[in-house]
């Protein structure tokens, strides 16, 4: 299957815009979460500013791997090491942060998780693709387009000494 050239290209400042944007609508939801979770990779930077807007200190990461390439995937989202410390979060507010809901796969993963350590939780994201299996409670956007993050589209440094 081709992909389409046309992108979606989220810049610093959209970055910015959106955080901020989600953190207002998730206060005027009545939700102030007690910690952070970020989905890593995806969801670092975007959890970081939405923690800061929302004035939540308490952060910790989630780390888990499903795509390990454009269009290439795991056959099933896994836990990475180390592990966040989910016991901790049982009967508390944890608001969970990715980039993008693609397939929601590894959205629901985590939500599973969070959810069966008793956290009173809720998701967010700054892209939703419509083809996600899991709605997350918040989102910025809707897209079927390759997203372009502002952390991810050059590539890494590695690539670039490779080549």
């Amino acid at each position: 299957m081709a992909m389409s050239e046309e992108r979606e290209t989220l810049t610093w400042d959209g970055f910015g815009a959106a955080s901020r944007d989600l953190a207002r609508e998730i206060l005027a939801d009545g939700f102030v979460p007690e910690v952070v979770v970020a989905i890593a990779r995806g969801g670092l930077l975007p959890a970081g500013a939405i923690a800061y807007g929302l004035g939540v200190k308490n952060c910790g990461a989630l780390n888990v791997e499903f795509y390990t390439g454009i269009g290439t995937v795991l056959d099933a989202p896994e836990v990475l090491r180390p592990a966040l410390d989910t016991e901790y979060l049982g009967g508390r507010k944890v608001l969970l942060v990715d980039d993008v809901a693609d397939s929601g796969r590894t959205l629901a993963l985590a939500v599973k998780m969070l959810r069966e350590r008793g956290a009173d939780m809720r998701s967010v994201v700054i892209y939703t693709k419509p083809t996600t299996i899991v709605q997350p409670d918040y989102s910025w956007k809707e897209t079927s387009l390759w997203i372009d993050f502002p952390w991810s589209a050059q590539g890494t440094v590695v690539e670039e000494d490779e080549a």
